[in-house]
């Protein structure tokens, strides 16, 4: 199977959690797979700025900066685009947030982290997200 990717797409992304072992995940319209909430870092937007914003226009979370822990960041598969990879700043946020359901989200689900293994996830989420969680 070749591997080669025509483009990689820069995104903010949030790992959130509740601190009771779930998680916040989010399906686009459109798309059967879910993932964390954020999006595309915009020309030279900073990565947090990009992920405030986007937390705002998808789930109606104000986030402030200082609730925000940097993780890193991490590679994977474009779930939704093909021959393309995201390169993710990923941020991690504990926060009890009932979901506004905005933007191009179709769904917003908060779910236990074995639980979230059994749903169709984004790479970044399986390969990633999910084993971080397990260590937060």
């Amino acid at each position: 199977m070749a591997d080669a990717a025509s483009r990689t797409i820069r995104i903010a992304a949030a790992l959130i959690d509740d601190g009771d072992g779930r998680l916040l995940l989010v399906r686009k319209a459109g798309s059967p797979w879910f993932m964390q909430a954020g999006g595309k870092i915009e020309g030279q937007e900073g990565a947090l700025a990009a992920l405030r914003r986007e937390l705002a226009e998808e789930i109606g979370l104000a986030l402030r900066a200082r609730d925000a822990r940097y993780l890193g960041r991490f590679s994977a598969p474009a779930a939704n685009e093909p021959d393309t990879i995201v390169e993710a700043e990923l941020f991690h946020l504990r926060v009890l947030h009932a979901p506004i359901v905005q933007a191009e989200i179709a769904e917003a689900i908060w779910i236990g982290i074995a639980e979230a293994a059994h749903l169709p996830l984004a790479p970044l989420t399986r390969d990633v997200v999910l084993p971080l969680a397990r260590t937060l």
